[in-house]
């Protein structure tokens, strides 16, 4: 996956929306712990505003001395006149000890008659508050009452889904029994303007990130359409013939593709310059050729007329008694120029073969029984192997072909020696292979062996093998030479040590 471009890009895209994640968890646990310790500072304010309360009342108290020394004051009627004075000097005590406390709220209570005093100075209402809250009074009243029980200040929180109220409670210990001393405050659960600034810290965060996944994603979408246009382009046509690929309006693929542009217009010139070449060396070869032909052609002609003028000489020379004898070597001769006549037709005619079902083992039995007397005279045993049965040739071309292929393997052959004609079944076609125990043909041939006047003995005429070709690419097969050793007549025997082996392949039909 990391060896694409594409891997790489949704690997970067991964890491990406994944370090934006781990950001955004990381900036909201910042902020509740943040929020979490203002709550706590508030909570602790809110405390000291209690306690500060206490020490005012305290401080009041030890300032009265009539207060200590009257003990009507601690039975006075908090319901009475003075218990209205003690109401108005709590209200007085509270404000004072709260005015440097914005936000907090706070009062007296007694445990048998509840509220006496309250005050919230900081209010910035148009009206001034002077009673507590009617919907806190139960929370009021039971927090109170734990800081009489207990004889110690306490404090709560209940939270809301946007508020948290504070509420904390302190004992009045004095003349006048059951009283507590309380404050509240309410401080935003979201930590108000800094839940704000996270949240628009997020949603920057949100926003960078889907806007840099969506510019990989473009990229990555376009440069794979790009990439698969280029592909489909360069699939579209030969190796031989590259495409102009257009464009892609991205500055490192059109480098490539203009690499490619002009490694097209190179191949194309020197597929131009390899074909003008290729033209050029074929005129060449086809002019050899010809020049060859035309060499073989002088040759295998002037040496009949050259006989034939002789005798005509010594006949015109010698008088009518020589006569008959010459006009026999003249006649021999003209033969002579007649069969070479016939071969050469027969490998420029180019007739197409009628193919037809043949039984291998008679065909070839044939082949060889026209050429028993000659292979006898040389004291040459012939056999013939293989285990292709049948097969789909034209007999007569055939039969020619492997009848050269024979009489040159009698020559070739050395006296006691044996030849072996094959038929055997291949992957690539019909084998027809003629092996001999012979030298084989001199090297200097070998690289022209089957064209038309090329022959290793003085007095061939260089057509047999010529005419092996024609009929074989007729069919369309190949003639060739196996070099001696690499590859047995039959195949159950042992390969050959010495020797040469001619071989016809034909093709199997494809219908």
């Amino acid at each position: 996956m990391l060896r694409s471009l594409r891997g790489r890009l949704i690997l970067l895209l991964v890491l990406l929306v994944g370090a934006a994640l781990a950001t955004g968890i990381l900036m909201v646990s910042l902020f509740h712990q943040s929020a979490a310790a203002q709550l706590g500072q508030a909570a602790a304010e809110n405390s000291r505003a209690c306690d500060s309360i206490a020490s005012a009342y305290r401080a009041y108290i030890a300032q009265g001395g009539e207060a200590r020394t009257d003990p009507k004051l601690r039975d006075v009627a908090l319901d009475g006149p003075e218990g209205a004075a003690l109401r108005g000097r709590l209200s007085t005590l509270l404000a004072n000890a709260l005015r440097t406390r914005p936000g907090v709220q706070g009062g007296v209570w007694s445990g048998a008659t509840g509220s006496l005093a309250y005050a919230y100075p900081t209010y910035v209402g148009a009206v001034q508050r002077t009673d507590p809250p009617a919907g806190e009074l139960p929370r009021i009243r039971e927090l109170n009452a734990q800081a009489l029980a207990n004889d110690r200040s306490t404090s709560i929180r209940y939270s809301g889904q946007s508020q948290t109220l504070l509420l904390a409670a302190c004992p009045l210990p004095g003349p006048v029994p059951h009283l507590t001393a309380w404050t509240m405050s309410w401080t935003l659960t979201f930590a108000g303007r800094s839940y704000h600034q996270l949240m628009a810290g997020l949603g920057v965060l949100l926003a960078t990130v889907l806007a840099a996944a969506a510019l990989l994603m473009h990229l990555t979408i376009t440069w794979s359409r790009h990439v698969s246009q280029i592909e489909g382009a360069l699939n579209a046509y030969d190796v031989a013939e590259l495409p102009v690929l257009p464009a892609t309006r991205e500055r490192e693929l059109d480098r490539i593709v203009l690499a490619l542009n002009e490694a097209a217009r190179r191949l194309a010139a020197a597929r131009q310059r390899a074909d003008t070449l290729a033209r050029q060396m074929a005129t060449a070869e086809r002019m050899a050729a010809i020049g060859r032909v035309a060499a073989g052609v002088a040759h295998e002609i002037r040496n009949p007329i050259a006989a034939m003028r002789l005798k005509a000489e010594s006949a015109v020379a010698a008088g009518p008694e020589r006569q008959p004898q010459a006009l026999n070597v003249i006649l021999g001769q003209i033969e002579r120029l007649d069969a070479l006549v016939r071969r050469l037709l027969s490998i420029t005619e180019h007739d197409e073969p009628k193919r037809e079902l043949v039984a291998v083992g008679p065909f070839l039995d044939a082949c060889l029984a026209q050429h028993v007397d000659v292979a006898a005279a040389k004291q040459v045993t012939m056999t013939r192997t293989g285990e292709l049965r049948e097969a789909r040739f034209d007999p007569d071309q055939m039969q020619r072909a492997l009848d050269n292929l024979i009489l040159n393997a009698i020559h070739a052959a050395p006296p006691g020696s044996r030849i072996e004609v094959t038929a055997r079944n291949a992957p690539e076609g019909a084998v027809f292979a003629v092996h001999d125990e012979g030298a084989g043909p001199p090297a200097a041939i070998l690289d022209h062996l089957f064209e038309p006047f090329v022959t290793g003995r003085p007095d061939g005429t260089g057509l047999g093998l010529s005419i092996v070709r024609e009929v074989a690419e007729a069919h369309g097969g190949m003639a060739r030479l196996r070099e001696a050793g690499r590859h047995a007549p039959n195949p159950s025997s042992k390969p050959a040590a010495h020797g040469t082996t001619f071989e016809i392949v034909l093709p199997w039909p494809t219908s």
